[in-house]
């Protein structure tokens, strides 16, 4: 028997094997690839960074290597859960998640969410917890779970989308007043995929698409920085010691690698990109590495897409199959959307490379959603 999105429904489950198997050992080798490529890149990026500060050098590589210990941890752990749990605590997770967000926003919170830059981002809570990373992952996890209790509904555009519109516009609200606009998109992004793969009409979703193009733009202009970005973004060269600075030294240290790169550690950009470890770690690899690192990149983010699909595909239930697939979307998307911007074929974002990027909170959900699927991919049908 096949249910709406064609994974097959059992009662029981098998324990899978074979090619399965070789999936989800061929998963793990890929993303701790990335991990170890991460660390070595953060070092490289972030050294100067971390003296200039007064700070030892192997500071943030400290850090990140602590958190990759404990993602490496939160990853052995869920690939040992049964994926089915997270269905019926789909709208815990997610009333969590609206609190922890409601807490960055409230006036009175500011000891527990410090405002940094600007921006009110991360809780405090003895470890710093970035709550619109984590709500990425409760998000794909609440749209699967719903997708599959609405069933063929989800066709209808009152039925079935409109109270998807509801639930993703409170949590789009809320990381918009961190302020957080990259995250939304990708948010949203990812739930669409979920519902497009669960069998969603793709005229409703462009008349949505269409529907939320002015409030889209209304957001963008309320920011003067925002409508600079897409200024440079739609000519590169316009600003380069302005508004376009990042984007302009990120090209520089793309073009700069050549085929083989300049070196492990050898980088110049570092020393004028803003968070050369974080939002730009991308071209740094690319400076460094050249082509050949960046192509390794590109191919095992690449083959976290092939696999984690497999894995979808032969999922024994809908939710398993819309679950994968949100996952893979999580890293893949977020991957994609990082490399774009070093190259400026997207605007400027804040959108981190999952596994290697600088960040606590996306590393461990990167190694998190890799636990899921590894648990998926261990039954079939």
């Amino acid at each position: 028997m096949r249910d709406l999105v064609g994974a097959v429904t059992v009662d029981a489950y098998v324990p899978a094997a074979g090619s399965a198997r070789r999936d989800a050992g061929a998963l793990l080798a890929v993303a701790i690839f990335l991990v170890l490529v991460g660390l070595l890149t953060v070092y490289s990026s972030s050294s100067f960074s971390a003296q200039r500060e007064g700070l030892p050098d192997h500071f943030f590589l400290r850090q990140q290597a602590s958190r990759a210990l404990v993602g490496l941890i939160a990853l052995y752990v869920l690939a040992r859960v049964d994926y089915r749990v997270y269905r019926p605590l789909a709208w815990p997770l997610l009333g969590a998640t609206v609190l922890a967000l409601l807490l960055l926003v409230l006036p009175g919170t500011e000891a527990i969410a410090p405002p940094r830059n600007g921006a009110r981002r991360w809780l405090e809570l003895g470890v710093s917890v970035q709550p619109s990373e984590i709500a990425k992952l409760t998000m794909v996890i609440w749209a699967a779970a719903l997708a599959v209790k609405k069933g063929e509904r989800l066709r209808s555009l009152r039925w079935g989308l409109a109270a998807y519109g509801v639930i993703c516009a409170v949590v789009g609200f809320l990381i918009m007043l961190e302020p957080d606009l990259s995250s939304v998109a990708l948010i949203g992004l990812l739930c669409a995929i979920v519902l497009f793969a669960a069998g969603a009409r793709i005229g409703h979703f462009i008349l949505i698409g269409l529907a939320a193009v002015p409030i889209f733009w209304e957001v963008i202009r309320s920011a003067s920085y925002r409508v600079a970005r897409l200024v440079t973004f739609l000519n590169v060269g316009s600003d380069p010691q302005g508004a376009g600075y990042q984007l302009h030294q990120s090209l520089i240290a793309v073009g700069s690698g050549g085929m083989f790169g300049v070196g492990y550690g050898e980088s110049t950009q570092k020393f004028f990109l803003p968070e050369p470890h974080n939002d730009f770690a991308f071209a740094i690899v690319a400076e460094e590495w050249g082509l050949i690192g960046v192509t390794a990149v590109a191919i095992a983010v690449a083959l976290i897409g092939f696999l984690g699909l497999r894995i979808a595909r032969r999922a024994p239930d809908a939710f398993g199959f819309l679950l994968a697939v949100g996952l893979t979307a999580l890293i893949v998307v977020s991957a994609l959307i990082h490399m774009c911007v070093t190259m400026a074929l997207l605007p400027t974002t804040g959108i981190t490379l999952p596994f290697i990027s600088y960040g606590g909170s996306s590393l461990v959900v990167s190694l998190a959603a890799v636990g899921m699927l590894l648990n998926i991919g261990s039954w079939r049908a």
